[in-house]
């Protein structure tokens, strides 16, 4: 598949989860860490209760919607990036002539850097 073509049909992917990701933010964040704060108060968990207090407290303090769709675009960014070599990784060992066992270990490492990517991009929307 052609550069351009990946890159077409990864912004068609991306775009509406950072999208999804600018309107839960910062606010579903919170709304998160305050119902795990609440379940263990019920559970009677305060070593929990006291870890996810901190969590608020700094969240409160340090996220912005800006924040989180700058980091899930680096991710994003990065998940691509490692693709890309993968991708270049197996084409070189199919051109060198690899042996079959090494070419089958370049293939499992592109799949796995897709899946990486997968998350990446699904990490993104929450």
């Amino acid at each position: 598949m052609n550069t351009t073509l990946k890159i077409v049909l990864l912004s068609s992917i991306v775009m509406p989860t950072l999208t999804w990701a600018q309107a839960g933010g910062c606010d579903a964040k919170r709304a998160s860490l305050e119902r795990e704060i609440a379940y263990a108060q019920a559970h009677g968990n305060a070593n929990r209760v006291d870890g996810l207090e901190t969590a608020l407290a700094r969240m409160n303090a340090n996220c912005t919607d800006a924040s989180l769709r700058s980091d899930s675009e680096r991710k994003v960014a990065e998940a691509q990036k490692r693709l890309a070599e993968r991708e270049k990784d197996l084409r070189d060992a199919k051109a060198q002539g690899k042996s079959s066992k090494k070419i089958a270990d370049r293939q499992r490492k592109v799949d796995e850097a897709h899946a990486d990517l997968e998350r990446a991009q699904a990490g993104s929307g929450q």
